[in-house]
C-alpha cells in the first residue's frame, strides 16, 4: 500500500521509460518485442487495424502497419489473429472464489482476466485491516486493486461481527495508490461516517461502489445523490435505465448465484444509447464456476450473443472499465504508453483467449498459466473459528407455546434471484415447543452462529428454496460477518453440522443422518483454502455434489446459503442476533404465533 499517492501511480512509466519508449517509437531503438500481423481491436474508434505491435518493457511503444519495422530483440507472429486489452473485473470478493489470491490468478488469468476491482469485506470481518491488506496484493501477475471497505461490522447494532476496522484505517487505506473505489454499501444504511469516507472519494478522484439492492424512487434518488457511483444489482431494461440516467456505472453482474447478462441485455436497441457505461463483474463466483462458465470472457460471449455487438462486449469488459475507474492511462486499450496488458484471440465471438500477455510478458497460453503462485498465507490467517465445544440439537431449538396438534406461524424467507429474499409467513409443525422444519414444503431451518468472540449467541429462522429434503448443510462464511451459517431439516443434523465445521477449522459440510457426506476445509480465515485452484475444484464438486443428494435443486448452494443472511438485500436479513427487517434495518421477531381457534391469523406473503 503507497499511502497519499494518486491511483495507480506506483504503476506509472517513469521518465526513464517514456524516454525510452519515445525512441523505439521514432525507431531509434530496438522493441523488446514485436507482435507482427496483429488485427488490433481499435475500441475508441470500434475498428479493426492491422498493425504490428511494439513492445518495450511493460509498456506498448507504438502500433504500426505491418512489416512496417523490420527488427526487434524478439518477433512473434500472430499470422492475423486479433488483438485486444486483458478483461477488467469492475467489482468482485475475491474470498468468495473459495481461493487465495494468487491461486484465483492462476484459474483466470488464462480466461483473460489482467485486472480486478476487490473488495476484501470477507477476510476484513474476520480478520481486520492487515487481512485486507494481505487480500490485496499478489506476487503474480494479475493486477489487484482495492474496493476500499465501506464499514466493517456493517451494522453494529445487529451483530456481533468479527473484526473491527476503524474510520481512520479505511481512509488511510483510501489514499494509497491501489485504491481504486469504496467498497460497497447497504442503501438502507447511510449515516455520516459513510459519507465522509464518500467525500473523501470523490475528493481524490475516486469512485464510491453501489449496491441499490434493486430499490427505486427515493431510495434510489437518495443513494445516487449521496455520490455513489455503480450498481451491480440492476436486473432488468427498467432497472437499468433508470440507473444510466443517474450516471451510475452498470456493472453487470454474473456469479454463483446468478446471471444478469441476458436479462440486462433482454432489449439490447433500448440501452443501446447507454453502452459507454457498462462494465463486467462476478461479484461472488466459486471457483467451479470459474473454471467451468468463465470469468469476464464469460459476460463477453454471453452479451455478445445477445446482441451486443463485438467491439462493444469487449470494450464494455475493458476501456469502459478502466475509463470509469480512472484507470484508462494505464490499461484498458491497445495504445501507446498503456501497459503490454493483452489478449491474442483467433475469433471474437467465442472470447476464448489463446495468449495472454501482462507487462509485456507471455503469462497464459491455450487455457493455461505459464506461472506459479509465489505468495504465502501468514500463521495469522489460521485457527480463526471459534465454537463452543458441543452442539446439541436443543441449540437449534425455536421455541412455541402450543398444543398438540397445534402449528406456528413464522416469519420467512423465499430465495429468488440468487440472493433475493421475499418475505412470507408459514405455518410449520411444533414438536415438544420446538418449531420445526418442514420439507414438504421446503422450509428449512436456519441459524447464524458466533463463531469469532467464543460466545454463545445464535438466532434461529426459516427459509424457502433450498430444495432440501434430508440432512443439512452448513458454512462458515455467512455473509457479511462470515459466521457460521447452519441449513437443515432436522435439528439433530444441523447441530452435527456445526460440529463437524469446528472440527474441521472452518469450510462446508454436508450432512446426513449424523455423518458427513462431504466436506470442503477452508482454513484461511475459515473462508478461503489454501490449497491450488485444482484441488479445492475437486472438493467443492464433492460437497456440492452432496448437498444435491440431500435434495437441494440449487446449482451453488453453499453460495447462496451465505448469503441467505445478508441484511443489505431485501426483505429480510438475519445476523446471530435475530431476524432483520431490511427496509427498516431493525430487528423482527421471528414467531408471530400459534395457529389455533384463538389466535386467527390471515397468512400473508406466498401460500404455504
Amino acid at each position: 500500500m503507497t499511502p497519499n499517492a494518486p491511483l495507480g501511480s506506483h504503476l506509472a512509466a517513469t521518465p526513464a521509460e517514456l524516454f525510452h519508449l519515445q525512441k523505439v517509437a521514432r525507431g531509434e531503438e530496438q522493441a523488446d518485442l514485436i507482435l507482427r500481423h496483429a488485427r488490433v481491436l481499435s475500441l475508441h474508434t470500434n475498428e479493426i487495424l492491422e498493425r504490428d505491435i511494439l513492445i518495450s518493457g511493460r509498456f506498448i511503444a507504438a502500433l504500426t502497419p505491418w512489416d512496417h519495422v523490420q527488427h526487434a530483440a524478439s518477433e512473434h507472429d500472430l499470422h492475423g489473429s486479433y488483438v485486444a486489452p486483458t478483461f477488467i473485473d469492475t467489482h468482485l470478493h475475491i474470498e468468495y472464489s473459495l481461493l487465495t489470491p494468487g491461486e484465483f490468478a492462476r484459474c483466470v488469468v488464462p480466461k483473460g482476466t489482467g485486472c480486478v476491482l476487490a473488495d476484501p469485506n470477507c477476510i476484513g470481518n474476520v480478520l481486520g485491516a492487515k487481512a485486507m491488506d494481505w487480500a490485496g496484493t499478489t506476487g503474480t501477475p494479475l493486477r489487484i486493486f482495492q474496493q476500499i471497505s465501506s464499514r466493517i461490522p456493517r451494522a453494529p447494532q445487529l451483530e456481533l461481527g468479527g473484526a473491527t476496522v476503524t474510520e481512520a484505517e479505511q481512509l488511510e487505506r483510501l489514499a494509497g495508490s491501489h485504491a481504486a473505489t469504496v467498497g460497497e454499501s447497504n442503501p438502507y444504511a447511510i449515516d455520516e461516517r459513510a459519507v465522509r469516507m464518500y467525500a473523501q472519494a470523490l475528493a481524490s478522484g475516486r469512485r464510491n461502489t453501489g449496491h441499490t439492492a434493486r430499490v427505486k424512487d427515493e431510495l434510489l434518488w437518495a443513494y445516487a445523490a449521496c455520490g455513489i457511483s455503480d450498481d451491480h444489482n440492476a436486473f432488468n431494461t427498467g432497472e437499468v435505465l433508470d440507473r444510466i440516467r443517474l450516471g451510475l456505472m452498470i456493472t453487470v453482474m454474473s456469479g454463483s448465484m446468478n446471471d444478469n447478462v441476458p436479462l440486462v441485455f433482454a432489449d439490447v436497441p433500448a440501452v443501446s444509447g447507454g453502452f459507454r457505461m457498462f462494465s463486467f463483474c462476478a461479484d461472488d463466483r466459486h471457483v467451479d464456476d470459474l473454471h467451468r462458465v468463465g470469468h469476464i470472457d464469460h459476460h463477453v460471449r454471453a452479451s455478445i450473443k445477445q446482441g451486443v455487438p463485438v467491439l462493444e462486449a469487449y470494450r464494455m469488459a475493458s476501456l469502459n472499465a478502466a475509463s470509469y475507474y480512472r484507470l484508462d492511462h494505464l490499461i484498458g486499450s491497445v495504445t501507446p504508453c498503456h501497459l503490454a496488458d493483452l489478449l491474442v484471440l483467433d475469433d471474437l465471438a467465442t472470447a476464448t483467449p489463446r495468449l495472454v500477455y501482462l507487462d509485456g510478458k507471455l503469462v497464459a497460453e491455450n487455457g493455461r498459466a505459464l506461472f506459479s503462485n509465489p505468495d504465502r498465507c501468514p500463521a495469522s490467517l489460521y485457527g480463526t473459528v471459534k465454537l463452543p465445544p458441543d452442539f446439541s440439537p436443543e441449540a437449534f431449538r425455536v421455541a412455541a407455546t402450543a398444543a398438540a396438534g397445534e402449528i406456528a406461524v413464522v416469519r420467512a424467507m423465499e430465495m429468488y434471484d440468487g440472493y433475493f429474499k421475499r418475505a412470507f409467513e408459514a405455518e410449520l409443525p411444533v414438536a415438544n415447543g420446538n418449531i420445526v422444519a418442514d420439507p414438504a414444503q421446503d422450509v428449512a431451518k436456519i441459524a447464524v452462529i458466533d463463531r469469532h468472540h467464543l460466545t454463545d449467541t445464535r438466532a434461529c429462522g426459516f427459509v424457502r428454496g433450498f430444495g432440501l429434503k434430508t440432512g443439512a448443510i452448513a458454512a462458515t462464511t455467512n455473509c457479511e460477518n462470515q459466521n457460521l451459517v447452519v441449513l437443515g431439516t432436522n435439528d439433530a443434523d444441523m447441530a452435527a453440522a456445526a460440529n463437524a465445521l469446528r472440527e474441521l477449522g472452518g469450510g462446508y459440510v454436508a450432512i446426513k443422518d449424523g455423518k458427513v457426506l462431504a466436506s470442503l476445509p477452508l482454513p484461511v480465515a475459515g473462508i478461503m483454502s489454501d490449497l491450488p485452484w485444482e484441488q479445492v475444484l475437486e472438493q467443492s464438486d464433492a460437497v456440492d455434489a452432496a448437498a444435491h443428494a440431500l435434495g437441494s435443486t440449487l446449482n451453488s448452494p453453499f453460495m447462496i446459503l451465505a448469503f441467505v443472511g445478508l441484511a443489505g438485500v431485501p426483505d429480510y436479513g438475519l445476523t446471530e442476533k435475530g431476524l432483520i427487517d431490511s427496509r427498516t434495518m431493525s430487528f423482527i421477531p421471528v414467531l408471530v404465533c400459534c395457529r389455533c381457534p384463538q389466535h386467527a391469523h390471515q397468512l400473508t406473503g406466498l401460500p404455504a
